[in-house]
């Protein structure tokens, strides 16, 4: 299996230094000007701009910039990204040079009617240079840069941000299915143009998903006498071995009163990985609800993923997080935020950089793990999926993850209002049975 390139660009160490106000005639010392808190607004080409907040440090007109080892951005660039950066710029076209813009507010992150919130005290625009990222890591920035004008003679002098911008390699593997995890399809391996099989996926169900239990005549079809149980996906190589399954073990059902899924009650997952002798043992969890969109916001597919590792008697956060249930979007495990940010810009290889994994509380995981793009309600999903190269050893491991994919996708149907329908491939009475 070969990867395809991706770099991500972190951004991290911020502090802002702001000019201490003179002092007022028989005054005694200066009065800092902001005593409010202050955030950064990120932005790396078109990517979503990210909003972190940005720590104080005193104006003592030092050239060294702090290493407080925190991680405030990160922006994962695919192949497709870098050769948008890279591309000559035209009339027709933005495309150039990279540049990391960044906005500086006083008051705390957050926006208001889509406006973002607090007093602007000014930008700067980091132009960086990606070429070669794809190969080595390189610090891009690392220093103080002035997000302001100096007033005059005998104003104070300009506010100034001090940051770490670093690239680095982060080649993944590529999946996508070629067709709805329900309708039971390949799974192909993407590498720029080539696309080759490298699974098939069994859609199971072990009874029909949205039968009534016995007994119950509810009014309508969001009744609490509905639920959806018993769905599987069995992932097999090319020789028809089962090499990863994602099994729904804990119904999804609507809270009552309602017909919805609710994070108090949610449906989950064990993704499962092959033990011998035709076993299977637990890898990891994935509990799935629906969470309720506010004011002009629509609903949004709640989750949270734990790890199984062995000889642990607890299970692992690894995400929680949601995605729109209308537009859909990524499900993600990303790690990188928690390490630390070394000296040199490099994220630390251990909690303290190190090297020393022994107190590391998440295994063999750290920075990008993976992601799967799914589709809102109603849509066809085909699911991309996204690995890191270091956590896939063998290809029982990117089955796992393709298995996991499958489940989220599944997920944002089971979490459908119970008013709601489900599709042929997933109600019907002659669905596939699990044996």
């Amino acid at each position: 299996m070969d990867p395809c390139p991706f770099v991500r660009v972190l951004v991290g160490n911020l502090a802002l230094r702001m000019p201490v106000a003179p002092p007022a005639a028989g005054a005694g010392a200066g009065v800092h000007p902001s005593t409010s808190p202050c955030h950064c607004k990120i932005r790396l080409g078109k990517m979503p701009a990210q909003l972190v907040p940005a720590p104080l440090a005193p104006f003592d007109g030092g050239e060294q910039a702090p290493a407080s080892g925190a991680l405030a951005a990160a922006f994962h660039l695919s192949k497709a990204d870098l050769e948008w950066f890279n591309g000559k710029p035209s009339l027709f076209s933005s495309r150039g040079e990279a540049c990391l813009k960044v906005a500086v507010y006083a008051g705390r992150k957050g926006s208001t009617c889509g406006v973002s919130s607090g007093r602007l005290l000014g930008k700067a625009t980091i132009p960086l240079d990606l070429k070669g990222a794809e190969a080595k890591p390189a610090v891009l920035h690392s220093g103080w840069i002035s997000i302001g004008k100096r007033g005059g003679k005998g104003s104070p002098a300009a506010a100034e941000l001090s940051l770490t911008v670093r690239a680095e390699p982060d080649p993944r593997f590529v999946f996508e299915f070629d067709g709805e995890p329900e309708c039971s399809p390949q799974v192909l391996q993407v590498r720029g143009s080539m696309k080759q099989p490298m699974f098939t996926c069994k859609f199971g169900c072990r009874s029909n998903s949205d039968l009534r239990r016995p007994g119950m005549q509810p009014e309508r079809e969001g009744a609490s006498g509905k639920e959806r149980k018993g769905w599987s996906v069995t992932v097999h190589d090319l020789s028809g071995s089962p090499v990863a399954m994602a099994s729904m073990v804990t119904p999804f059902v609507p809270s009552p009163g309602t017909d919805r899924v609710s994070r108090s009650n949610p449906g989950a997952w064990l993704i499962l990985r092959p033990a011998g002798d035709g076993a299977w043992e637990p890898w990891a969890r994935l509990e799935c609800w629906r969470e309720r969109g506010g004011a002009g916001a629509s609903d949004s597919l709640g989750y949270r993923f734990d790890l199984l590792l062995p000889g642990v008697d607890h299970a692992v956060p690894l995400a929680d997080s949601s995605i729109p249930s209308s537009k859909g979007g990524k499900f993600a495990i990303d790690l990188t935020a928690a390490q630390p940010l070394s000296r040199g810009g490099t994220p630390g290889c251990s909690p303290r950089g190190s090297g020393d994994f022994s107190n590391w509380p998440l295994g063999n995981y750290r920075g990008f793990v993976m992601s799967a793009a799914v589709q809102g309600e109603g849509r066809c999903s085909k699911p991309t999926v996204e690995v890191g190269v270091a956590h896939i050893g063998c290809a029982e491991d990117a089955a796992a993850f393709v298995a996991l994919a499958a489940a989220v996708d599944l997920s944002m149907d089971a979490c459908r209002l119970f008013s709601h329908r489900l599709r042929k491939e997933l109600s019907h009475p002659q669905a596939d049975l699990l044996r």
